[in-house]
């Protein structure tokens, strides 16, 4: 076997070169089985080779260089072999390296095209971004040109404003220091003339003094005595002046004003029909019998407390046979839960589901009730125009009661009241028929929002609009605001007449008796006074005075003072008359 030395190309050969490999593989397990048959001295018959000992026959020999002979040939057709093989090396390596070189020059005129068309590429894309850039450079240069022509032109227009405001500054600035001289000229002059009065002062003073002490020598009283006694003299005398002017002035005034009073108010009650005793608030539900009060309690009270917690209103249960009682301060809940107790009792349908349900239900039903009872309420009053929140408010009256008499019937009555009085005196029925209806506005929200009604009631009015005639006419119906206009008094004077014509209005027997001594204890608190007496249901109240230290003059003062005492400190249905009466009276006995 011949050894095969390898070089470093003959390696890039053989591993580049397949065939090559599978060629060599083949060479070289032939010589090792070549080389097995020597080492073993077997031939390819089976026979042993010849040693000394035992010597083969001729026959023998003749096969054994036949069979050499033979193997001599093998060997020289492996040589030829490899001889073919080391050609075909070569020649398959001088390919392998030609194509290798073919393909190398491919792969680099393949990098030298794609880095040309890079370059160009490259070099295109540059120019194209140069252009772009120097077209966004002209863009942005005309604009900060455009806009540095703007603020030139802004700023011309402000230099020329400066340049004007300077100018009329520097006139008031002359103005200003030409007044301002005037000014230095008037201080001297107001100055020698206060120093000139200074001294008319000091002159007046000084003969003051002296005919102050001559007079007290003349007369033995002192400056303070002497101012003392003559105010006393002038306010006693002006006092019964004063009083006995009053009396004469109002006594003419009475005469045709109070005839003509009674007249228009005495024409205006006959003509008008309306209800004596209006409606009131029910808060009371009758049950159809006593097991009903146990299913509107409910299990472990549930239905109850549903009840009152979907209404605001609280349920009374007690002895009273056949009967619920609803407390509430809001007429309003109390209308819902009423509807909705009415309702439940009637279906028959008690559980707390079904309690929310007709709760709502009857909210609806209220609010499209009141809606409509304040359009009927205006359509009867024949007032028209008025925001449909304010016919909401006047709707909500009719659940609002004012010393039990129904405050919407009451405002129906105050605005025709006015409406007659207005058409005596010659002017507007409309607005005084609107004012009339919307004088007491307030009270429909007046237990939600803190304040008096009336001024409640004129702040809605201003609210939605209406007229500042009628405004004021509702602040002022209660004297909250004072009267300043025919329409006004004319509110005013209706409002009195509808609540105290005899049974518009109810008291209570406790409320009733603590009037009445109010109105004895505002009258003996005065100086003077002997006895005093309120009759007709506290209507009007008699004042007996002591003749001997009350003359007539100050009887009418004192009628006045406690009028006025009466209208401060007591609040009360219609008006109160005060009578004071001064009696001397002469006994004598005939013998």
């Amino acid at each position: 076997m011949l050894p095969v030395i390898h070089t470093g190309a003959d390696a890039g050969i053989f591993a580049f070169s397949p065939f090559f490999r599978r060629f060599s593989a083949c060479l070289f397990a032939l010589f090792r089985e070549k080389a097995v048959f020597i080492k073993s001295g077997r031939f390819d018959n089976g026979s042993e080779p010849a040693t000394d000992g035992n010597l083969p026959s001729n026959r023998f020999r003749t096969d054994i260089r036949d069979d050499t002979q033979g193997h001599y040939m093998n060997g020289t057709q492996t040589l030829m072999i490899v001889g073919t093989a080391l050609v075909a090396a070569l020649v398959g390596y001088f390919l392998h390296r030609l194509i290798n070189t073919k393909r190398l020059n491919d792969a680099r005129d393949l990098a030298r095209r794609i880095e040309e068309e890079a370059r160009k590429e490259g070099q295109a894309q540059k120019k194209e971004i140069i252009l772009q850039g120097k077209h966004e450079l002209i863009e942005y240069k005309k604009e900060a040109e455009q806009e540095l022509k703007e603020l030139e032109r802004e700023l011309k227009i402000k230099e020329r404003k400066l340049e004007e405001y300077s100018e009329k500054l520097e006139e008031k600035f002359e103005k200003a220091t030409e007044k301002e001289h005037e000014l230095l000229g008037m201080e001297k002059e107001i100055s020698r003339k206060e120093r000139s009065l200074e001294e008319m002062k000091e002159l007046l003073a000084t003969k003051t003094a002296e005919q102050e002490r001559r007079l007290q020598e003349v007369s033995g009283l002192t400056a303070e005595e002497a101012k003392a006694r003559l105010m006393e003299e002038i306010a006693a005398r002006t006092r019964h002046e004063a009083a006995r002017t009053m009396r004469l002035i109002e006594t003419e005034a009475r005469e045709t004003a109070d005839r003509k009073a009674k007249e228009i108010i005495a024409g205006a009650i006959q003509r008008y029909a309306g209800d004596y005793v209006g409606e009131q608030t029910v808060t009371a539900v009758s049950l159809p019998s006593e097991e009903m009060k146990g299913r509107i309690i409910g299990r472990e009270g549930r239905n109850i407390r549903a009840l009152e917690a979907a209404t605001g209103v609280d349920l009374i249960i007690d002895d009273t046979p056949e009967t619920v009682i609803l407390s509430a301060y809001s007429p309003m809940r109390r209308q819902v839960a009423k509807m909705a107790l009415e309702r439940l009792i009637q279906d028959g349908r008690i559980h707390p589901a079904r309690i929310e349900d007709i709760v709502k239900k009857a909210e609806q039903e209220l609010d499209v009730q009141v809606r409509e009872v304040g359009e009927q309420a205006t359509f009867d009053a024949g007032v028209h125009g008025i925001h449909p929140d304010v016919v909401r408010l006047l709707g909500q009256l009719k659940f609002r009661t004012s010393f039990s008499q129904n405050v919407l019937q009451h405002s129906l009555e105050v605005s025709s009241l006015c409406g007659m009085m207005a058409a005596e005196l010659g002017l507007d029925v409309k607005m005084a028929k609107r004012a009339g209806l919307l004088h007491d506005l307030g009270k429909a929200v007046d237990h939600e929002v803190e304040g008096p009604h009336a001024l409640i009631g004129a702040d809605l009015a201003k609210k939605y609009g209406e007229s500042k005639e009628i405004v004021h006419a509702i602040a002022a119906h209660h004297e909250d605001v004072t009267p300043d206009s025919i329409l006004d008094v004319l509110t005013q004077a209706s409002d009195c007449l509808s609540g105290a014509r005899p049974g518009a209005r109810k008291e209570l027997l406790e409320r009733y008796v603590k009037r009445l001594e109010d109105l004895e204890g505002i009258a003996a608190s005065f100086q003077g006074v002997s006895k005093a007496y309120a009759i007709q249901a506290g209507r009007e109240l008699r004042v007996m005075v002591d003749s001997e230290s009350v003359d007539d003059d100050t009887t009418y003062l004192l009628c006045k003072d406690i009028a006025e005492k009466i209208e401060k400190s007591l609040t009360y249905p219609g008006q109160i008359r005060v009578t004071v009466i001064r009696e001397r009276r002469a006994v004598g006995l005939a013998k």
